[in-house]
């Protein structure tokens, strides 16, 4: 591991998980934190709370900006965990220089989006840099407190037969914020998912389906989300590749990029893993109904012989791991 904090290591890696197991977990890992969920149970009451830092760039991009970002991000968090978002904190570290009608801008998205999810921002503090010193112009930091509406959710309980669903397409968000960055145009419209998940989550609750975990596919893409479940539950995760969604525009700009798409940040696509084909079936019908999911696919199941790892049948016909994604793929995406 490098003596010096680069930029893969907030890339959601191999790197992210060395800095977290070298130096934050040493001293601060507790029975909350060593779950490595999204968001904790706190034990006030029944609320899940996560805490979230966005410092995207560009700050403006096809689909969003950094206030929705930051409101869905934090608030999606907590939606994993089966918790109604209620309350979010937020800290905006603003650069010298950025214009008021920018900030404005992000403000009434910020706004917007926490409207969305009928939440409240209940406390708040600004800071200014020098400027150079906050990229983009503008980092927002978050905790989201979200009202535990299904108990029991998590990776551990992941069990061979247990059916795994994405809502909808990999890598839209990271595809599009590089694509933004970068000047790139591709036919078609490469757009960012960014989008706020608690109302697809709610009517999967309210369906009382036999839900195992679920988790949305941020940073690392679906590529993390499967390493760190098979590491969670000392499982092996095995995925179809001619189930799994990628639009003609993500696999265009991976194309030309080099990218897996399965690697590339989603910020309104969730991984969910069931119990049982019936289940399943269900699963894919509830979100099919709503408009966040109707590209959802069975795209995996827990099962196979090699725990701990995620592996991927390819359209070939052929198996290879699908590994942990590594080093600096798309620096300042979420």
């Amino acid at each position: 591991m490098s003596e010096i904090v680069t930029l893969a290591h907030g890339a959601g890696g191999l790197e992210t998980k060395a800095l977290i197991d070298r130096v934050f977990a040493p001293a601060l890992g507790n029975g909350y934190l060593n779950e490595r969920e999204d968001a904790a149970i706190a034990p006030v009451g029944k609320y899940a709370v996560s805490t979230d830092g966005f410092i995207v760039s560009p700050l403006f991009f096809n689909g969003g900006d950094i206030g929705k970002l930051a409101v869905a991000g934090s608030c999606n968090d907590v939606a994993m965990r089966g918790a109604k978002p209620k309350f979010l904190t937020a800290s905006f570290i603003m650069e010298e220089g950025l214009r008021f009608e920018t900030l404005a801008a992000i403000v009434d998205s910020f706004a917007k989006e926490l409207a969305k999810n009928e939440a409240a921002l209940i406390a708040a503090d600004t800071k200014v840099t020098p400027k150079h010193q906050a990229g983009g112009g503008l980092y927002i930091a978050t905790t989201a407190f979200g009202e535990v509406r299904l108990e029991g959710l998590g990776a551990k309980n992941l069990q061979e037969g247990d059916l795994i669903i994405a809502s909808g397409g990999c890598g839209d968000h990271g595809a599009a914020i590089f694509a933004a960055r970068e000047g790139i145009e591709l036919e078609g419209d490469l757009k960012s998912d960014c989008a706020s998940l608690w109302g697809l989550v709610s009517k999967l609750i309210e369906a009382k389906l036999p839900i195992v975990c679920m988790r949305d596919a941020t940073r690392g893409g679906l590529a993390a989300v499967a390493n760190e479940w098979a590491i969670a539950a000392n499982a092996t995760l095995t995925f179809d590749e001619s189930a799994i969604v990628v639009k003609n525009e993500v696999k265009g700009a991976c194309e030309l990029l080099g990218f897996e798409p399965y690697a590339l940040a989603n910020e309104g696509m969730m991984i969910v893993a069931v119990r049982g084909e019936a289940a399943a079936r269900k699963t894919l019908n509830v979100m099919r109904d709503d408009e966040l999911g109707q590209n959802a696919a069975i795209i995996g199941a827990a099962g196979g012989d090699y725990p701990g790892r995620a592996i991927l049948r390819t359209a070939h016909k052929t198996s290879r791991f699908l590994e942990t994604p590594s080093g600096e793929l798309l620096p300042r995406i979420c």
